[in-house]
C-alpha cells in the first residue's frame, strides 16, 4: 500500500514543542519582537536550541480577558490544535533558513472561534510572521 504524502508529514506537536526556559520567555518579552494577527499576538526571538525542532512555543489565554479557568483550557487546546495542524508552514521555513524560533503565542480574544477559523488565523499568523522574519533578514 502506498500512503499520499499528507501521511509522511509528521503532524505530532509533543513535549519538544514547549517552551519551558523561565529566562528564555522572559528574554522574549525584553528582546523580542512581536506579530498581531486577531486574535493572536506572537511574540518571537531568535534562540538556540537543543531540541531538534525548529521553534518552541507557549500558548497563553489571560486570566483578564477569559474569567474562568475552564475557558482558557479549551481556548488552549483548540489552538494548540490549530498550530499542530498548520505548524509545517513554519516549520518549512525555518528549516529551510536554518533557524530557531521561540515562541509565546498570547490568544487575545473574549469571543471563542471555531476551528475553521482558528486553522485559517494561524496560517494567517505564521504567514505574517514568515514575512517579518523574510523582511528582517
Amino acid at each position: 500500500m502506498t500512503r499520499s504524502n499528507a501521511e509522511h508529514m509528521d503532524q505530532s506537536f509533543g513535549k519538544e514543542y514547549k517552551l519551558c526556559s523561565k529566562k528564555l520567555i522572559d528574554a522574549l518579552f525584553k528582546e523580542g519582537k512581536s506579530v498581531k494577527a486577531f486574535p493572536f499576538t506572537l511574540f518571537f526571538m531568535a534562540q538556540e536550541n537543543s531540541a531538534n525542532v525548529p521553534f518552541q512555543l507557549v500558548i497563553s489565554a489571560p486570566k483578564r480577558i477569559n474569567r474562568h479557568a475552564h475557558d482558557r483550557n479549551r481556548i488552549k487546546r483548540v489552538v494548540r490544535e490549530a498550530i499542530r495542524k498548520n505548524k509545517f508552514i513554519l516549520e518549512d521555513f525555518l528549516t529551510k533558513t536554518n533557524q530557531q524560533l521561540a515562541l509565546f503565542l498570547v490568544y487575545t480574544s473574549k469571543e471563542e472561534f471555531t476551528t475553521d477559523q482558528l486553522d485559517k488565523k494561524s496560517k494567517k499568523l505564521f504567514t505574517q510572521l514568515i514575512e517579518k522574519l523574510e523582511h528582517d533578514q
